[in-house]
């Protein structure tokens, strides 16, 4: 499959979401050429020390997003790693936050180099918690 096909059999639920998906609570939802959205549900299993969630939280979120817009470009055979991220938190999340929504854009796939930016906003206010932008490796799938 190219990477547009194993994102989308992901989000129709024919293929398992991610480990670190399931471990963190978000899933991916939609996934067409160069664009993918996940959505995250905040908790107190998040929270910082402050009592807000972790900015781990949302570097994971914004990682997740750039990198799988930059795989639905990528043929068959081909990876990609993050080599760069860069995250932006914008303002802090609770429990009372509720559901985030990340969507990450591809602005350049080309042979061995890809670039992605992404957002994350709340569902219900829809105000910007975060942004970010990625640089990724990229590579033909390693032999087994």
């Amino acid at each position: 499959m190219d990477g547009l096909e194993f994102l989308r059999s992901i989000a129709d639920g024919r293929t398992p979401q991610a480990p670190i998906s399931m471990t963190l609570g978000f899933t991916l939802i939609a996934a067409d050429p160069g664009r993918v959205v996940f959505e995250g549900e905040t908790g107190e299993h998040l929270y910082n020390p402050m009592g807000t969630v972790h900015g781990g939280y949302f570097a994971t979120l914004l990682d997740s997003a750039l990198g799988c817009a930059v795989m639905s470009r990528l043929p068959a055979g081909m990876a990609y790693a993050t080599a760069q991220l860069n995250v932006n938190l914008v303002r802090p999340a609770t429990e009372a936050t509720g559901k985030l929504r990340v969507t990450g854009t591809a602005i350049h796939v080309g042979r061995t180099i890809g670039t992605a930016e992404a957002q994350v906003v709340g569902v219900d206010d829809g105000k910007l918690y975060a942004h970010g932008t990625t640089t990724c490796s990229i590579f033909p799938v390693p032999a087994s």
